[in-house]
């Protein structure tokens, strides 16, 4: 079947499926592999649950004479080629984000502004790589949506341009690039390379453009030949949005304005961290761009609440923390050390685990946040988790995992502290803060 075909049947059933346990009535179900599983394996389960049809890509699963199965050479391709040429019956904006740090609060942010005046589509959570893309675009109704945001990842490669083609957006933007995911990508120059393929993708389609973080010297510099719209903090150059922090103890307030003759707006945000300036700057930029009030933008930024552990503010009945536990690289971490410096806190505390992904220059890396924590004068406790930072040398408390961590929170509750928990998923430090 090809997938025009197949087309005609996803607009009677669009709602998609890649579990067997949660199949809704009428849905397809699309038998995906993995190194651990085999979708085919479930597709009858599937039918059992709900769905309407099973896509898949094992024939001698298919029972003779059920024509609720339908077979395909694979059924990630199809599935991608489906999202793909869906996405192309929608005529509304399509704007792509990514960035080594910040592309989701980013994208969040902007999806936040454009919902004061549009409909729109955006990714939920972090779904950006070859799987989550193509079923965030089959959430597409073009019928109701009038704007898509759409977030994509990569850990290697050529990644971004393989997704840039199903996406096939119309803008984009580059939060920023950092040393992360240097197993994959090989070295910093390759991160920035990964990363430009979304702009590479631009410069071959007629009157696209970007958002451009015009204080990323490394962005600058792969965004030549292409329409830029401009932010960042107040200087000489010319930008359709600028900005600056104008205090972040916790929360983040700044004041930004359209332009550089325009009207100064203060906002107080539920965002930690003075790095959240420049995507909060980015969503104002896209915000502009679509016609969004600069009244609407400011109420929007005031009003968006973070969560998935991205530097949350949590206060429980024994300490205050600042949960940032989903991830982790060189850059992220020293920004939010250097943010945590400046917060105010009689007693002060952090609990770092491994950056990782890294690869040959993980020992480095993991050094170079130890040498940042020991310049740290108000640090009362800081605890490393996992064995990378075991390998390195300092003074500081070490743990192998988190279970150990856990351990000693039991035996030894910490109360009073302002506490920085931050590092790569892997680590699993969110599983702390009940703990603290």
């Amino acid at each position: 079947m090809c997938v025009k075909e197949l087309y005609q049947i996803f607009l009677t059933h669009p709602q998609v499926t890649t579990d067997s346990r949660d199949c809704p009535t009428g849905s397809l179900f699309f038998a995906l592999k993995g190194a651990n599983f085999d979708g085919n394996l479930y597709a009858g389960k599937a039918l059992e649950q709900g769905s309407a049809y099973a896509i898949v890509d094992e024939p001698d699963v298919v029972p003779e004479g059920d024509e609720r199965y339908i077979v395909v050479p694979d059924v990630l391709s199809t599935l991608q080629e489906l999202a793909h040429f869906h996405r192309e019956q929608f005529r509304g904006p399509v704007i792509e984000v990514t960035g080594t740090n910040g592309k989701t609060t980013t994208k969040e942010l902007i999806a936040t502004v454009l919902s004061k005046k549009y409909n729109v589509l955006y990714t939920e959570g972090n779904l950006n790589n070859h799987i989550g893309v193509p079923k965030t675009l089959l959430r597409l109704k073009p019928l109701f949506h009038q704007i898509a945001v759409i977030e994509t990842g990569a850990n290697h490669p050529g990644e971004i341009a393989f997704l840039a083609n199903i996406v096939d957006p119309d803008c984009g933007l580059i939060t920023n690039v950092g040393r992360a995911h240097l197993e994959g990508f090989g070295s910093f120059e390759g991160v920035v390379k990964t990363k430009g393929e979304l702009y590479d993708y631009l410069r071959s389609k007629n009157d696209s453009f970007i958002f451009l973080d015009a204080d990323n010297p490394y962005l600058s510099d792969i965004a030549h030949g292409l329409v830029t719209l401009r932010y960042g903090r107040p200087d000489s150059a010319d930008k359709m949005v600028e900005g600056e922090v104008m205090a972040c103890n916790p929360f983040l307030t700044l004041r930004w304005r359209k332009g550089s003759s325009g009207i100064w707006h203060k906002v107080e945000t539920h965002l930690i961290g003075a790095y959240n300036l420049q995507n909060v700057l980015a969503a104002a930029c896209v915000g502009i761009r679509y016609g969004v009030t600069e009244k609407d933008i400011s109420e929007a930024v005031a009003g968006y609440i973070p969560k998935n552990d991205r530097s949350e503010l949590r206060i429980t009945q024994k300490n205050r923390l600042i949960v940032d536990a989903y991830n982790a690289n060189p850059s992220s971490m020293s920004a939010a050390i250097a943010n945590f410096s400046q917060m105010k806190g009689e007693h002060k505390m952090v609990i770092l685990g491994d950056m990782r992904e890294l690869g040959a220059v993980s020992e480095e890396e993991h050094q170079k946040i130890i040498s940042m924590l020991e310049r740290q004068e108000d640090l009362e406790q800081v605890w490393l988790v996992g064995e990378n930072f075991q390998k390195a040398k300092s003074s500081y408390k070490c743990f192998k995992n988190v279970e150990e961590v856990k351990d000693a929170l039991k035996a030894s509750p910490v109360e009073g502290f302002l506490i920085l928990v931050k590092g790569s998923n892997g680590t699993r430090l969110y599983q702390l803060p009940e703990l603290l």
